[in-house]
């Protein structure tokens, strides 16, 4: 999943979805609705944000994530997004998390900058009990103290989470580190320690971002991610792939189940039981990835958190995202 933070105008758009479409990205992502730390920030353009990203999905054939902040604006963006994403300042906002899962498109949900494990998968709990089973959790990173990045991003809950849960994990590795120049490397972490997908910031010409240009990478960067994670997935064992051989591979993909009940996954999944780097299909996740309203067995065994919050410069458009 790659694109702008957010949408800015419909050349900047355009620009950058017509260049992740061509590097082989599954999913265009774009805010419309921005959450942002300054209410004089800017804030997304809203309804007409989400006009510009069908009229760039219809341009480009990728289906569009995009956060969703408001339980009335639930109906409006499902309208216009293949995935709802819950960013990880409304990790916790419950309210919309029911409200959500009341409606049967993805979700993608963020782990929140200063939750554990336990409190992720607990609010995925509640977009399942309405049962809406198709969510897709995502690491973005959690407050750390060292101002070296942005946040920390935690790789270790790859495993940790596909232990705990067979639903699928990403990663964003441009809000877990807040620099340009680490994503490549921590997208590559991240698909070594078993992410079933990456969330990515492009963004036409950086510099002129209205929100979190810093981490954003340039079309042709991301182009060359994209090969690198072409020749690196093989050594993992994995297989990138496009949306039409994601569609092919429904009916042979093998579920993970790590110990949990046995459950379906996004079109694309290898037999190892990963979503390829980068890519998610068109349309709604099978249903079956969990029994609406059940976590994995083990799902409420506590993890120590033991981060101490540091205050963040950088305006979090939310999330996460």
């Amino acid at each position: 999943m790659a694109g702008p933070c957010a949408v800015e105008s419909r050349e900047l758009l355009f620009a950058a979805a017509d260049a992740v479409a061509g590097a082989g990205a599954g999913l265009l992502r774009g805010g419309a609705f921005k959450p942002r730390t300054s209410p004089k920030s800017f804030q997304g353009l809203g309804s007409e944000g989400l006009s510009l990203l069908a009229q760039a999905s219809q341009r480009t054939g990728l289906p569009v994530v995009t956060e969703v902040m408001d339980t009335r604006d639930v109906p409006l963006v499902a309208e216009h997004a293949a995935v709802l994403q819950v960013g990880s300042r409304n990790m916790q906002n419950f309210p919309l998390l029911r409200e959500v899962g009341r409606q049967s498109k993805p979700v993608l949900l963020k782990r929140g900058a200063a939750a554990t494990i336990e409190e992720l998968l607990l609010a995925a709990e509640y977009i399942l009990q309405e049962g809406n089973p198709n969510v897709i959790l995502c690491e973005r990173g959690v407050r750390g103290f060292d101002p070296s990045t942005r946040y920390v991003l935690d790789l270790a809950a790859i495993p940790v989470l596909r232990e705990r849960s067979p639903l699928p994990v990403i990663v964003d590795p441009s809000h877990g580190t807040g620099h340009a120049r680490y994503v490549p490397s921590m997208a590559r972490a991240a698909m070594v320690a078993g992410a079933d997908g990456l969330l990515i910031e492009v963004h036409a010409n950086p510099a002129l971002a209205k929100c979190d240009g810093h981490q954003a990478l340039t079309p042709e960067i991301f182009a060359k991610l994209m090969v690198n994670l072409h020749e690196l997935a093989p050594l993992c064992g994995r297989v990138i792939c496009s949306v039409a051989a994601a569609d092919s591979a429904r009916a042979t993909r093998s579920p993970r189940t790590n110990g949990n009940p046995a459950g379906s996954f996004p079109a694309g999944i290898l037999p190892a039981g990963s979503l390829p780097a980068g890519n998610l299909p068109a349309g709604n996740l099978p249903a079956g990835n969990l029994p609406a309203g059940n976590l994995p067995a083990g799902s409420q065994d506590r993890l120590d958190a033991g981060q101490a919050p540091r205050p963040n410069s950088f305006d979090d458009e939310v999330i996460a995202p």
